[in-house]
């Protein structure tokens, strides 16, 4: 009796697919790459170009996520001085873990920001198998307690370069509502889903939607 392969499983076929679109994207992308990495070099006179935070992964495993080098070499202790002398800016970082006028940001920082290029080193998360094109964002530990029961949603598919919250708004969403979205995502992860968000992110790197 010959038996037949069995087809491939959405997470097989997309973690694929994955690893295929970023070995092209970097090829593709790595004069770009280079350029970025060249300008904030210049424009810090020091430090990497890039830098890996620890993130939580698949099965509340962590990783190193690397990006760009969007912020100061003093990014702490200009967050601190920040938040100890301005009330309104403690409540915005405690309410959503951003801020939307950030100073620890550099002047390349606001334009990969804005532009999602800071993004582009997880192309490498992607190949190791730590990551995904598509998923839920890569949280820290610090906001593992703001997502509750729903932390296992979140841990039971890779995180993301992009995903719906990335192409509903962005940072103009609540976080909140971003884990809501990023949840849903990860219990309705499909192929038709996966093409949607890469489709959507185009256009929302265009229009550049939410982004700061």
């Amino acid at each position: 009796m010959i038996v037949s392969p069995s087809p491939l499983s959405h997470p097989e076929l997309l973690q694929t697919a994955d690893k295929v679109l970023a070995f092209l994207l970097l090829i593709l992308l790595s004069p770009l790459m280079l350029i970025i990495a060249t300008l904030i070099a210049l424009e810090s006179r020091g430090g990497s170009a890039i830098y890996g935070h620890r993130r939580y992964g698949k099965d509340g495993r962590t990783f190193l996520c690397y990006k760009f080098r969007s912020m100061a070499l003093d990014a702490d202790a200009r967050l601190a001085r920040l938040l100890s002398s301005d009330p309104a800016a403690r409540a915005e970082w405690a309410r959503d873990h951003k801020l939307r006028h950030d100073p620890r940001v550099t002047r390349i920082g606001r334009f990969i920001r804005r532009t999602s290029l800071d993004e582009l080193p997880q192309l490498f998360n992607i190949l190791r198998g730590e990551m995904s094109l598509v998923g839920p964002r890569p949280i820290v530990a610090a906001e593992v307690r703001r997502y509750g029961r729903r932390f296992v949603d979140y841990c039971s598919v890779r995180p993301g370069m992009t995903g719906i919250w990335q192409i509903s708004g962005r940072n103009d969403v609540g976080y909140r509502r971003r884990i809501a979205m990023d949840c849903l995502m990860a219990r309705r992860m499909s192929p038709r889903l996966y093409a949607e968000v890469l489709i959507g992110t185009a256009r929302s790197v265009m229009t550049r939607k939410g982004a700061y």
